[in-house]
């Protein structure tokens, strides 16, 4: 089989489960608030959804990034707690693993994160180091017996939920960022402990909470990035930023699809919505902005595979048009949808609430319009000058 083959054949199979066993979840998990279930997240492990861009010594496909970013788009536009599950497996902290960690950590970890047996979420924010992320405070001591974490984490999605943590910590008493690395917590181990769910205007279904780390006893040998190695850090997060990318974009797609077909069936005086003029140059603008946006985002990812990253100017330049073109389309399809684009019958309004999460994680449209300024010119700008 060819790899545009393969490629269509996968994302024809995530469309189909998509829409067929996780679509119905969807409004009663934003409604409730409930995350997907551990059965539900097995499932996806047995249909190979979790470990598309992992190696297949470890249970992986080992296959291009674009095809897990293929995936994590069809499942965005029907559930996003199911597609997020996928987003964390293939592009979030699990990449760190395999990337960055030894073979002993790979083998001891990623198994079970691409089974769906066990997930891990990324733990990086405070509550006063959100974007200047190098102002960070919790630490992680070394001791005879491995390394005592404590500090506060805040914004984790996920927290509370996932098995494990990907815990970015100052290791040594280095400023900024020389002093930062990352290790990885067991959810149960003595001292570390969840704040309440957080009660978010999207990503419901995605759960949120704060960690709290008091004397936290690890062991060395879960140090996955020594201190120093902080931009190697932030370099394999640009795949993670890749999977936010594709979120925006299935966000973006659901809500023009679902404006095409109102647009069509809506009459108003005595003629659908579509035959008139105004409404044909909004939806043209809502083509314009998704297709823009997802062209950037494939070139950002095109030939990117297992072990290897994506051009960083390249994804500041996809998340940064992806997030702002999800926030407008979703706007402009409540517009067009009029009153019914307020009620949570139509799911415009969730999608629109969405748009906002996603912009916000992973580093804002400003913070992206920045680093895309800072990678055009090859300069670094210090922000505290």
């Amino acid at each position: 089989m060819t790899p545009v083959d393969e490629f269509t054949e996968i994302r024809a199979l995530a469309a189909r489960v998509a829409r067929d066993v996780y679509g119905p979840l969807a409004d009663q998990m934003d409604l409730d608030r409930t995350p997907v279930s551990r059965e539900q997240r097995k499932r996806l492990g047995d249909l190979g959804f979790l470990g598309i861009a992992h190696p297949e010594r470890f249970g992986g496909s080992e296959a291009p990034l674009a095809q897990a970013l293929a995936v994590i788009e069809e499942f965005g536009m029907v559930c996003r707690p199911a597609a997020f599950q996928i987003f964390e497996a293939n592009t979030g902290p699990a990449q760190v693993i395999t990337h960055l960690a030894t073979e002993e950590q790979r083998e001891r970890w990623l198994p079970d994160i691409i089974s769906g047996e066990r997930t891990m979420a990324v733990a990086i924010s405070e509550p006063d180091a959100g974007s200047a992320a190098t102002d960070m405070r919790t630490s992680a001591k070394l001791t005879e017996d491995g390394y005592i974490i404590n500090g506060t984490k805040r914004w984790i999605s996920n927290g509370g939920e996932a098995d494990q943590y990907l815990v970015y910590c100052r290791l040594n008493d280095e400023p900024g960022a020389q002093g930062i690395g990352a290790i990885v917590v067991d959810r149960g181990t003595p001292g570390f402990t969840f704040g309440a769910g957080e009660r978010l205007m999207g990503f419901r279904g995605i759960p949120s909470a704060d960690l709290y780390f008091d004397n936290v006893q690890v062991p060395a040998s879960d140090v996955v990035v020594p201190a120093g190695d902080f931009g190697k850090l932030f370099g394999v997060f640009s795949i993670e930023r890749l999977g936010n990318t594709s979120m925006s974009i299935a966000i973006g797609q659901a809500a023009l699809d679902k404006t095409l077909k109102y647009v069509e069936q809506r009459e108003q005086f005595g003629k659908p919505l579509v035959e008139f003029q105004s409404v044909q140059v909004i939806l043209a603008d809502m083509v314009l902005l998704v297709e823009a946006a997802r062209l950037l985002r494939d070139r950002a990812a095109a030939g990117v595979r297992s072990g290897e990253l994506p051009n960083s100017l390249h994804v500041s330049l996809a998340k940064c048009t992806a997030n702002e073109m999800a926030k407008r389309v979703t706007d402009l399809a409540m517009q067009l949808h009029g009153g019914n684009g307020y009620t949570e019958e139509y799911g415009i309004e969730r999608l629109h609430r969405d748009s906002h999460g996603w912009a916000i994680a992973g580093g804002t449209p400003t913070i992206q319009r920045m680093r895309i300024v800072s990678e055009m010119l090859g300069r670094r700008f210090d922000q505290r000058a």
